[in-house]
């Protein structure tokens, strides 16, 4: 079984952990038809459109 030869740093891990804690809110806009906050190339939660079509029936 593979084991490391050095112990990782503090320095190391955290900066290989710095993305973790990015948040993607640049990625969401307001839906065109119900006006909520959806991400984009994703169905609307509420309302169930996709780009101006009705996809899901019963989401209202």
């Amino acid at each position: 079984m593979a084991v490391p030869k050095k112990r990782t740093s503090k320095s190391r891990k955290g900066m290989r952990r710095s993305h973790d804690a990015l948040k993607f809110k640049a990625a969401v806009h307001d839906c065109p038809s119900c006006g909520e906050l959806k991400l984009y190339h994703h169905v609307c939660d509420a309302c169930g459109t996709y780009r101006g079509v009705q996809v899901i029936a019963d989401a209202e």
